[in-house]
């Protein structure tokens, strides 16, 4: 089992804990605050909330978390150790001194800083080809990038294993190609910050007035593009060239104040913290929290739907997590088909569920129509094959709703074929979750050709992979519920 130390169980280094839990690992955090594991909690808590419904497979069971006071049992035969505690150089290199002196020599030391470069950190290291920048987005357990920033001196061995382990994180690592102060994406989020510091300040506008200008505007596009290939769609046909001479010579205008910033008086700090106040004082910061990841989550699973920016990410983290398992086989590498195969494991996400709580009929159709998806491909009727001309259309389905699902919760459906010959398709799906039956889906599918949408033969590769499981499955007893009628219960 692969372990982590996270030195610092703060906001970030929470973060940083959930996400490695969640994927299976092994977590050590130390922290010298005999607190630490009471604040980690609802961190972990959100994260185990939130982090799960961004996939449409179930993420692997959880690693075991320990709480340390002694860096030697902290950070001893671990895998991985990053590095979260406060931003003062004389701490972080008195932290890394120590870790130095008790960890592996090819563990991977990544420091969540956001403004000091790899070089500072390694002022001073028994061996500064260990240490690099891998700085984070908060919420670190949903958030996908992570600014991975190696120095002249780091291992670029490591680094390029640091990188191969975010990915499996289901992080989207961004190598910086040259270390500077505040990395990439903080020194934009500095620009921005001077610039509502002076308009809040000079009365142009208010806190809310400012957020409502991001959310509302700039900030859905940069969600799914960018800066640079939001402004190559303002310049029409002719792209960015157009865009750069048409808005270009604006840079010259005293429009900012970018390389200024306000006094921060008390005056200006009461000002800032009343209109917050005002705008959203009305929430919890655990409510706001919530939201935030709810809100994250919906944007994510959006682009995820398109393949598109950290939708892309999350999908590549879905094929691995699937990659080995019954989720991402043929029929043929499966040496046993005699009992009902597993085609769904997955956690019910935060938008699947209706005002009563659990989650809504619709959902239970998607997941059962998720199950048949899988078994589709895994007889061959895959992407590919559906591209050549041929597919199964559902005909008939009949779902017996038996008990709740509640959001979070990691369901299972099993499938088995009652009857799979020529153009027919006869499945019978259970949903699980744990032992507990949720509810069951009769499914009936014809071939089709799309070309005539008429019923046709499949290919004799599908032919044989399903008679070998029907074949199979023929020798199991009808499933309670098969052939019922809709109103007839037990």
């Amino acid at each position: 089992m692969t372990t982590a130390a996270i030195i610092g169980g703060g906001v970030i280094g929470g973060g940083w804990a959930a996400r490695f839990l969640l994927n299976g690992w092994n977590v050590r955090v130390f922290d010298p605050d005999p607190e630490a594991d009471a604040k980690l909690a609802p961190v972990l808590a959100q994260a185990r909330r939130a982090l799960p419904s961004l996939t449409d497979v179930a993420l692997p069971p959880e690693g075991v978390l320990t709480f340390h006071n002694d860096m030697a049992e902290a950070v001893s035969g671990v895998d991985w150790i990053q590095e979260s505690v406060p931003e003062r150089l004389e701490i972080k290199h008195a932290v890394l001194a120590s870790v130095q002196a008790h960890c592996p020599p090819d563990s991977i030391i990544g420091s969540s800083t956001s403004g000091f470069k790899p070089s500072e950190l390694q002022q001073g290291a028994a061996r500064p080809g260990q240490i690099m920048v891998c700085h984070p987005f908060n919420p670190v357990y949903l958030m996908p990038l992570i600014e991975v920033v190696p120095s002249p001196q780091t291992d670029l061995a490591l680094v390029e294993k640091a990188e191969g382990i975010l990915r499996g994180l289901g992080h989207f690592p961004l190598r910086v190609r040259k270390e500077i102060d505040a990395h990439i994406a903080d020194r934009f989020l500095e620009a921005v910050w001077r610039e509502a510091l002076w308009l809040v300040k000079d009365g142009v506008a208010t806190t809310e007035e400012i957020d409502e200008a991001i959310r509302m505007g700039f900030g859905i596009r940069w969600a799914q593009m960018g800066l640079f290939d939001t402004y190559r769609t303002a310049g029409g046909e002719a792209g960015m060239r157009h865009f750069m001479a048409q808005f270009g010579p604006a840079l010259k205008w005293p429009w900012t104040k970018l390389m200024d910033v306000p006094e921060f008086t008390d005056e200006l700090v009461d000002l800032i913290a009343g209109q917050s106040d005002a705008q959203s004082g009305h929430m919890s910061i655990s409510q706001m929290l919530a939201a935030r990841d709810d809100n994250l989550v919906g944007m994510m699973r959006a682009l995820k739907a398109n393949n598109w920016g950290a939708g892309a990410v999350m999908n590549a983290h879905e094929a691995a997590l699937r990659e080995g398992t019954v989720l991402g086989a043929h029929a043929d590498d499966l040496e046993d088909v005699s009992a009902p195969i597993l085609t769904v494991r997955r956690a019910v996400p935060l938008d699947w569920t209706d005002y009563n709580g659990h989650m809504n009929e619709a959902r239970y159709l998607q997941a059962f129509g998720d199950a048949t998806d899988r078994f589709m491909a895994l007889i061959g009727c895959d992407a590919e094959y559906i591209a050549t001309g041929g597919s199964y259309f559902t005909a008939e389905t009949h779902i017996r709703h038996v008990d709740e699902a509640l959001a979070g919760a990691t369901i299972e459906v099993l499938t088995q074929v009652l009857a799979g010959a020529g153009k027919k398709l006869h499945l019978f799906h259970e949903m699980f979750e744990g032992d507990r039956l949720l509810a069951t889906g009769e499914h009936f599918l014809l071939h089709v050709s799309l070309e005539t949408r008429r019923p046709s033969e499949p290919s004799p590769a599908i032919v044989a992979a399903l008679d070998r499981i029907a074949a199979a499955h023929a020798d199991l007893s009808t499933p309670e519920g098969a052939g019922r009628a809709v109103g007839q219960r037990p």
